[in-house]
């Protein structure tokens, strides 16, 4: 078994399979040693298990599970271009998160994705990271998140 599949693993998640695109783009391209993903969904099976606003139908908690599911979405996206155990570096991580007016705690639910990554990668895993509060969503998701990594050249 492979090192990020061990660690998911661990906490009794695994790799998925990259959704398809919703449009006219790819999950993942890679240039040299880096990986950029698309925007990823907490898409399980095709669907999101639970949509609208965070701080108003959804909360922090479900929001931060929600972005851990976008977190493994960007890895199984990752997949689609190189092997998930090459990757040395998380560079960056940006999430958006649809708030209701006035929400301001969209770090707690992007901690749901920086969490997992230090679970699996260590100090490796520590990353630069955005997390952006945003009016909508497509497929009116809590969250959104994409990623850049670097991989053994």
């Amino acid at each position: 078994m492979s090192h990020v599949r061990a660690k998911l693993a661990e906490l009794g998640l695994e790799l998925p399979i990259a959704a398809k695109p919703i449009a006219a783009y790819v999950p993942a391209v890679r240039t040299g040693n880096l990986v950029f993903t698309a925007g990823q969904l907490p898409l399980v099976d095709g669907k999101i298990s639970l949509t609208g606003k965070v701080g108003g139908a959804v909360t922090v908690e479900q929001a931060k599970e929600l972005a851990q599911i976008c977190a493994l979405n960007c890895l199984g996206a990752v997949a689609t271009v190189a092997d998930v155990d090459d990757i040395v570096k998380i560079v960056r991580v940006v999430g958006y998160v649809n708030g209701v007016a006035g929400f301001v705690n969209q770090p707690a639910v992007v901690n749901g994705v920086s969490e997992l990554f230090l679970h699996i990668w260590g100090d490796v895993g520590k990353h630069a990271r955005s997390a952006v509060g945003i009016a909508e969503l497509p497929m009116d998701s809590p969250v959104e998140v994409e990623l850049t990594v670097e991989l053994r050249s």
